[in-house]
């Protein structure tokens, strides 16, 4: 769950840059129509119909001061992409879409990646890695 002052506007930034779709009865209302679950708390599902990511409005959520100050970061999500060429894809993707960039360490050679803040502040990174599958619980 993610704290922000616009919790429809940071769902749809992230439902679009992770191309996810809402829990149902959490889309967007019709164009002129008033969005109440929008000023409380909505669901984001992966293609597999699993929540993952949630927003919650809140009245006064200040960005974060990433790498340092008075508001660090209190959590990150990080998105991996399979290669260089996809994570200035991804970047310029965030960007166009109201992300800003915070560190820019496409060169490492062990870990290329951006961090980047949405468009409440709250800080994230695209990283070139694999995705490896969660551990399987034993039947012992």
């Amino acid at each position: 769950m993610l704290d922000t002052e616009d919790a429809r506007g940071l769902a749809e930034f992230y439902r679009e840059l992770f191309g996810m779709t809402y829990r149902a009865g959490d889309e967007p209302p019709p164009a002129g129509q008033p969005d109440p679950n929008g000023q409380e708390w909505l669901v984001l599902i992966d293609r597999n119909g699993q929540h993952r990511l949630g927003f919650q409005q809140i009245a006064h959520s200040p960005p974060a001061t990433w790498p340092e100050g008075p508001r660090p970061q209190m959590m990150h999500l990080d998105a991996l992409v399979p290669t260089v060429e996809d994570l200035f894809a991804q970047r310029q993707r965030a960007l166009d879409m109201g992300a800003s960039e915070l560190q820019n360490r496409s060169d490492d050679p062990e870990e290329p990646m951006f961090v980047l803040a949405d468009p409440s502040g709250h800080p994230f990174c695209i990283v070139v890695g694999a995705l490896t599958p969660p551990p399987t619980a034993s039947s012992d």
